[in-house]
């Protein structure tokens, strides 16, 4: 299987076998003491290349750069700044196939997820040209005459970003593309399980960089341990904000910390999203939505679809649809564009899975369908495994619970689509929703202040991807964040109102008399 992989991308995205684990986006450096990371790919279970550890005597130096960078990036006119990320957009365009093909290796996904999400970064790129010219302000009338009161937007300043393993490279693009427009420097902190796709984005925008001319520390990227880099990041009065995407537990230290020192957080967590098919639902429609919801990227997505919610009138022949379709699905290496689930990212996560079927078998589930360790010559690494079907109940704790893996609970209600909905809002994640009915009064009541809970709320297609226009994130454990599209750009800025008085009186507001 190892000899069927062309790795050359490794070298067109300047790849190599030990690789330096800080950078501030023109220069690499870093410590070499402490430490390696080794990328293990988990489509053929090979070591792909190793990163030095960075030192919290790297980070320290990033973040002082940073500081410098920032003085200057942020004098710069927005449309300026827009022009630069016009380039960087250009950039991941020419490197676009092997970005995507590091994407799918290191991280697992397949070759055409890959491709998607270098497609999401450019145009996350594109969407921020467009915004660079429209941080809009507003103007107010004021209540003393002769004066003019307006608010405007100013840049926030050096903007930490946490990302997490399964969207290795969008996350941040997301983050750090709106972030730059604003005026803001990013300072990126990867997952370590895929640390060679940051280094790949760091390598393709040296070039824009360098020939503008930019100083270091516009983009910088630190590669390292939580105590040596995690902490010092969430710890740093000089950060007034981390935007962090991960876990639930992870976040919940991020926004104490960082909520402990008056800083801003934008968090994207947890996600246990649910699909609705009620008795109006056009299955054929649904049918692509549900599969691929629930196995796409081998269910590592935080828009995963978990809990599938069907009405008792029709629950015999969804399950009957489904159990066909996952016999069909083709399970092998994510760049062989004829499969469709490629591996989970690691051993311990397999691990993980296994763990939450035999929970949900303890608490009277029943597997319909998969589950499976895969083994074999083709599935060497130990990370490939069948996409799990499960009957449930909405009251079994494990329901309850986001596993990283492709398992799928079946549940059912029966009656009016309130109580589906209610079952859908009955977790402790808010991420993403989707009801697939041709019914108008159950979409309306599905989108209404009495429907869905979540951040995402999706009528006739799954919750898994979402367009960059749009502003991404959700309520409750899912941290309440909004990255991206619409008027996310907000978050990584700070707002001032302003008072211009042109008479030569001054007048207090609220008819107040104060005289000398």
């Amino acid at each position: 299987m190892t000899t069927s992989i062309d790795l050359g991308f490794l070298k067109d995205l300047g790849i190599k076998p030990v690789n330096s684990g800080a950078s501030t986006g023109v220069n690499w450096h870093g410590s070499t003491t402490q430490g390696d990371y080794d990328s293990i790919s988990p489509v053929d279970g090979q070591k792909i290349a190793s990163v030095h550890k960075a030192s919290t005597e790297d980070y320290e130096a990033i973040v002082q750069q940073a500081q410098k960078a920032f003085k200057s990036w942020r004098t710069m006119p927005a449309p300026k700044r827009g022009e630069i990320v016009r380039q960087i957009g250009n950039a991941l365009r020419e490197k676009k196939e092997p970005l995507g093909k590091l994407v799918a290796y290191e991280m697992g996904k397949s070759l055409q997820e890959g491709l998607g999400e270098v497609q999401e970064m450019i145009d996350i790129c594109d969407f921020a040209v467009g915004l660079s010219r429209q941080l809009h302000g507003l103007t107010m009338h004021s209540e003393r005459p002769s004066h003019r009161m307006y608010e405007q937007w100013h840049p926030i300043g050096l903007v930490g970003i946490i990302s997490a393993f399964n969207f290795p490279v969008a996350v941040w693009a997301w983050n750090s593309m709106i972030a730059a427009v604003c005026g803001d420097v990013s300072i990126w902190k990867p997952s370590e399980k895929s640390p060679l796709s940051a280094i790949a984005c760091q390598n393709i925008m040296k070039t824009v960089l360098e020939s503008n001319g930019l100083e270091e520390g516009i983009f910088s990227l630190i590669i390292g341990d939580v105590a040596s880099v995690g902490e010092p990041m969430i710890h740093d009065h000089r950060l007034p904000l981390i935007s962090a995407t991960g876990s639930t537990r992870m976040g919940k230290r991020v926004g104490e910390v960082v909520g402990g020192r008056l800083g801003r957080s934008i968090l994207e967590l947890g996600g246990n999203n649910a699909i609705i098919l009620t008795e109006n639902a056009d299955l054929k429609l649904a049918a692509p939505g549900i599969v691929f919801g629930a196995v796409g990227t081998c269910g590592q997505r935080c828009t995963s679809t978990r809990r599938l919610i069907i009405h008792e009138s029709i629950y015999d022949q969804v399950k009957e649809m489904l159990v066909k379709a996952y016999s069909g699905l083709k399970i092998g290496s994510p760049l062989d564009e004829a499969n469709h689930v490629g591996p989970l990212i690691d051993t311990d996560a397999v691990r993980a899975m296994q763990n939450a079927l035999g929970v949900a078998k303890n608490s009277g589930g029943t597997v319909i369908f998969g589950g499976e360790v895969l083994e074999g010559d083709a599935y060497q690494s130990g990370c490939y495994v069948t996409p799990a079907i499960v009957e449930a109940k909405a009251d079994m704790e494990i329901v309850g619970e986001e596993t990283f893996a492709p398992i799928l609970y079946l549940l059912k209600y029966k009656g009016h689509v309130d109580e589906a909905i209610s079952v859908q809002n009955g977790v402790k994640q808010g991420l993403s929703s989707a009801v697939f009915t041709d019914s108008l009064r159950e979409a309306e009541a599905f989108l209404s202040h009495a429907g869905s809970d979540c951040g995402i709320a999706n009528v006739n297609i799954g919750t898994s991807g979402a367009e960059i226009g749009g502003a991404f994130g959700g309520e409750k454990e899912t941290g309440g964040g909004r990255e991206s599209g619409s008027d996310a750009w907000k978050g990584y800025m700070r707002r001032q109102t302003n008072t211009i008085n042109y008479s030569s009186e001054l007048p207090l507001a609220q008819g107040i008399k104060f005289e000398l």
